[in-house]
């Protein structure tokens, strides 16, 4: 089979991965950014539904893709029986996610994939950075009392820093819900700039909890402030809500990414997570990104799918590719 044609190549791929982008420093508190935020929820809804019909990829084009996706998944355990070692085993399959005999077949070069990302709790934070040591891969933690985020603020700015001083590069802080569900837009600015400020190096991405703010306008409202709080990037879900990421929650944080980048010259990222499980929906997100915000945002830079058993049906997607069989979900182990 001939070498995979991808929307950038693989040596571009190997280039761009793990490389953040400046800093979002935020702006001052305005209200009036959040003047004329309203959301027509039908429209919306028009939309994501016509983005499978406007671009699909096939074939060599898919699977390019594919690879493409796994560069920008948030490789994640966050259960109540993690162990050390399940989360070794976990960055050792983000150091080789897609076994050598598949890339082989596929025409890429081996150990030139890895994942975007690997996501622990704060507890596994310092045993995730000894295991990826080398790789290049940062480690994210989930912080602030995730996922419910109703621990006291000190306290939350004490988890933050402890992850960061741990060797976390990424922070994914929880809003408190109550600040976007009561419009006390003040209070969430001033919490997430304190998140901000306890990260230091780190980079801050915002879990807006989207499934629990239970409107559409809240989503953008609470996207915008976030970022202009100096969120460097905005995801959707901690995957313990009822409902997760969608794409039309997807599609108006998107949207806010683009007023944001508009207003400030401010590339923000986007991180949707939780329900995110098999290839098929994968390529939809990219498919969005792509179409609402350019070229750039395939990148892990700027995208990442919060996901663990996703990794699993990619590989397998792929090894159907290059041999015209599927094989049995066991073969391709997450961790």
């Amino acid at each position: 089979m001939p070498e995979l044609s991808m929307p950038s190549s693989v040596v571009a791929l190997r280039r761009a991965a793990h490389v953040h982008p400046v800093r979002n420093p935020g702006v001052p508190f305005d209200l009036a950014w959040l003047d004329g935020l309203r959301v027509n929820q039908s429209a919306v809804e028009r939309r994501t539904a016509t983005l499978g019909a406007r671009r699909t990829v096939k074939k060599d084009a898919q699977a390019a893709w594919l690879l493409k996706a796994i560069t920008c998944i948030d490789l994640t355990t966050l259960s109540g029986d993690d162990t050390e070692g399940r989360v070794r085993r976990l960055c050792a399959k983000a150091k080789q996610p897609v076994r050598d005999d598949i890339l082989a077949a596929l025409g890429v070069p081996p150990r030139t994939i890895t994942t975007g990302a690997v996501c622990v709790y704060h507890r596994y934070v310092a045993a995730a950075v000894d295991a990826l040591a080398g790789s290049g891969i940062p480690v994210a933690a989930v912080s602030t009392g995730f996922p419910a985020g109703l621990i006291p603020h000190p306290l939350k700015l004490k988890e933050i820093e402890a992850s960061a001083a741990d060797g976390a590069q990424e922070i994914d802080i929880v809003v408190t819900r109550e600040h976007v569900l009561t419009g006390n837009w003040q209070a969430l600015y001033d919490e997430v700039r304190d998140f901000r400020a306890a990260c230091g190096e780190a980079h801050l991405k915002a879990i807006l909890a989207t499934g629990d703010i239970q409107t559409l306008s809240n989503v953008a409202r609470a996207s915008m402030i976030c970022m202009m709080a100096g969120a460097d990037f905005i995801k959707t879900s901690t995957g313990k809500e009822g409902v997760n990421a969608t794409l039309d929650v997807s599609l108006v944080m998107v949207r806010m990414i683009r007023e944001y980048h508009a207003r400030t010259g401010v590339l923000i990222g986007f991180k949707p997570a939780g329900g995110v499980s098999n290839a098929k929906t994968a390529l939809s997100y990219q498919i969005l990104m792509k179409e609402e915000l350019g070229r750039p945002w395939l990148e892990p830079e700027l995208f990442r799918i919060g996901a663990s058993s996703l990794l699993a049906d990619i590989e397998r997607q792929l090894e159907h590719h290059a041999t015209g069989r599927y094989s049995a979900f066991n073969r391709h182990p997450v961790a």
